[in-house]
């Protein structure tokens, strides 16, 4: 097998990527010898500037296997994070793979929605209570919700068993203090008879004829129900708004990422839903990216 060779030819780390170099440019990976470094930072749980400071040193043997077979799936086409088998998320360092769609960056903002809403008019965080994640997929919402708020327990739903299982194997990889129950089922279902500070989803925002105008890496490697909701994209995102007020607590919310296409269109759908008070907010990039619906304190 490749990666064998590979190690066989190996004397030091930077051997191993020299070589990887070589088979990422083969196969067409731009700035090859960065891929093969960062790659090597992935598996190994440190920085593409250790790897370069340690490049004389010999690798550790599963380290050099666990790179080697990255470098093979990297060369097959898959995504980097699915090649690497672990992907960042916030303060979160998660195994990720074809099971569940690849955290993005923008994701990110979605928590920190969440937890800017939930201070209290001192800055200082509300705690206690439940938040529930819909369609966790690899789990990254949930966890960085538990590691870095002040809930008493965090829910994720998640319909795809495959995803919900990888979903588990991140709460047991991150160790969270807080409670994280991975429950399996469609959006709201599995949330009956509970009462909710928050619902907090990414959920799929695209049609059909946008996923498949989608690049290659993501079309062909990622799961497409965690990426397509109905003709107009807004299926998951219209039950999330008309199903996540009776499940709130008074003053609580439900906080969505949205397609910025349909931002506009999200916005009246809250609305004709009766939520009192709807807010779309920016990524980072000033594209409209978020979706914020409140309940009144007294609902």
């Amino acid at each position: 097998m490749p990666d064998r060779a590979l190690l066989e030819r190996t004397r030091t780390i930077a051997d191993a990527l020299g070589d990887a170099a070589k088979r990422l440019a083969g196969a067409g990976v731009a700035d090859a010898r960065r891929e093969a470094r960062a790659l090597w930072a992935t598996v190994a749980g440190t920085t593409p500037g250790d790897v370069w400071l340690a490049r004389h040193r010999t690798p550790a043997p599963e380290i050099a296997r666990r790179f080697g077979q990255a470098v093979e799936r990297r060369t097959s086409g898959a995504p980097f994070a699915y090649a690497a088998g672990r992907v960042d998320f916030r303060t979160l360092h998660l195994k990720i793979d074809e099971r569940a769609l690849i955290p993005r960056p923008e994701t990110e903002g979605l928590v920190d929605l969440v937890l800017r809403t939930l201070r209290t008019g001192h800055g200082q965080r509300a705690t206690g209570g439940t938040v529930a994640d819909i369609g966790t997929g690899c789990g990254c919402i949930a966890l960085a919700l538990a590691v870095e708020g002040d809930f008493d327990r965090i829910i994720a739903v998640e319909r795809a068993r495959a995803a919900a299982a990888l979903a588990r194997e991140n709460v047991a990889l991150a160790r969270p203090s807080v409670p994280v129950e991975i429950r399996e089922g469609d959006l709201l279902a599995p949330l009956a008879g509970e009462r909710l500070r928050a619902i907090v989803s990414n959920p799929p925002y695209l049609t059909m004829t946008e996923y498949l105008d989608l690049d290659p890496a993501v079309r062909l490697w990622e799961p497409r129900e965690a990426l397509v909701s109905g003709p107009n994209g807004l299926d998951a995102t219209r039950a999330l708004l008309g199903g996540a007020r009776a499940l709130l607590e008074p003053g609580g919310f439900v906080a969505l990422e949205i397609d910025e296409r349909r931002a506009d269109a999200a916005q009246e759908l809250a609305r004709e839903y009766g939520w009192p008070r709807v807010t779309v907010y920016d990524d980072l990039f000033g594209r409209p990216r978020f979706l914020l619906a409140r309940l009144e304190e007294d609902a």
